[in-house]
């Protein structure tokens, strides 16, 4: 599974990259973790509004640091 954080790098990002973290080893999957900071790689997506998550090259939750428990719900 690769897990992708769509962002500039500001701390938002970087709790939402620890979140993402947290809830895949939580549920116990392998994952791949991709930071995308480029501005064109991110509006590619579709996202307007960061910080964004992204599994397997699809966006799931925009601009929220989502808990480790909203982010497990979408590995699931």
């Amino acid at each position: 599974m690769k897990i992708q954080i769509l962002g500039t790098g500001c701390g938002k990002c970087k709790q939402l990259t620890e979140n993402a973290e947290t809830a895949a080893r939580e549920v116990g999957v392998a994952y791949e973790l991709e930071k995308i900071t480029d501005i064109a790689e991110i509006v590619k997506f579709g996202v307007m509004t960061t910080p964004a998550l992204a599994v397997d090259g699809k966006v799931k939750l925009v601009g929220k640091v989502a808990t480790p428990a909203e982010i497990q719900a979408v590995l699931r």
